[in-house]
């Protein structure tokens, strides 16, 4: 941080102690509509107050099965956990999700924990046991299923899907898969202000592009006829900044990673969802997850 690289141009030294490791075994099947974001936000639920205690994470995902999407959502909110930092090794997935970008021969050896590496805490998440989930303010940590937060019916007055942590052109890809399935059953236009935030100019501008799991149309343009706006990439409301912002009073459902008290606009508050949890929250105008639409999951038309 600032106060590390102050005390560096000062004395011209910079200090630091190497991290405890601790480690995260995902297990089991991934269940229907689960996604990143719903697996760290049980995760850190679990963890509750003590969060990960500073340690660096090491991930593994047992059976292969999240896309580098998710990984990115899990290992991104480590920072939202208390950790030093979130990792998982290179595996096959992330060998051929290069590959599929036409990068085949990668400047680097494929790395991996050595046989004698120590972790302070080894631990198992068997992701079986995990549903769409709804965090609530103040915390990340404060997760509960999407299931029984719909039958809340908590209405909210902005609904935002993009940031560093959901804002990659699979996650958008998703929610705009939920947004055109939904027309069919009559949920043709979110009820309430839809902001999405690409997670970089690259996914942006790819947003704009046919894709063919939409039939041709592009991602950008199911989130607008649904009725979002698309900003360009930045964090604005993440941190309470800009015209997203939330103003005193307004409740948002977000992608974003973080609803600390204040977080997203003084007197704000932050609840954080996956996108397709956000996407159909905005049609139906209360927090819940797309099966409260009627949907029902299938991989091959909504998986990743």
């Amino acid at each position: 941080g600032s106060t590390t690289l102050g005390f560096g141009w000062s004395t011209g030294y910079v200090y630091f102690t190497p991290a405890r490791a601790r480690r995260v075994v995902f297990t089991g099947k991934l269940q229907p509509w689960v996604g990143g974001k719903d697996v760290v936000l049980a995760l850190l639920e679990r963890w509750g107050v003590k969060q990960s205690q500073g340690m660096s994470v090491e991930f593994v995902d047992e059976n292969q099965q999240l896309p580098i999407a998710y990984r990115n959502t899990i290992a991104n909110m480590m920072a939202e956990g208390e950790a030093q930092n979130g990792i998982f090794a290179a595996d096959d997935v992330t060998i051929e999700w290069y590959r599929a970008k036409g990068m085949n021969d990668l400047p680097y050896p494929r790395i991996a924990p050595g046989a004698q590496a120590h972790y302070e805490i080894d631990e198992v998440f068997d992701l079986s046991a995990v549903v769409p989930m709804v965090a609530k303010p103040q915390s990340p940590a404060n997760a509960f299923p999407a299931a029984d937060v719909a039958a809340e019916k908590i209405p909210f007055d902005k609904a935002f899907i993009g940031s560093c942590t959901n804002g990659s052109y699979d996650d958008l890809l998703q929610a705009a898969l939920v947004l055109r399935r939904a027309r069919a059953r009559g949920y043709e236009k979110a009820r309430t202000e839809f902001v999405v935030f690409p997670g970089s100019g690259g996914v942006r501008r790819m947003i704009e592009q046919p894709d063919a799991r939409l039939d041709n149309d592009s991602i950008a343009e199911v989130l607008r006829t649904a009725g979002a706006a698309i900003r360009d990439s930045w964090c604005g409301p993440c941190f309470g900044q800009g015209p997203d912002a939330l103003a005193e009073g307004q409740t948002a459902i977000t992608s974003f990673n973080r609803n600390w008290k204040n977080r997203m606009g003084i007197g704000g508050h932050g609840y954080l969802a996956s996108p397709v949890v956000v996407a159909a929250s905005a049609l139906l105008g209360y927090m819940a997850p797309p099966s409260e639409l009627g949907l029902e999951w299938d991989p091959e038309s909504f998986g990743i």
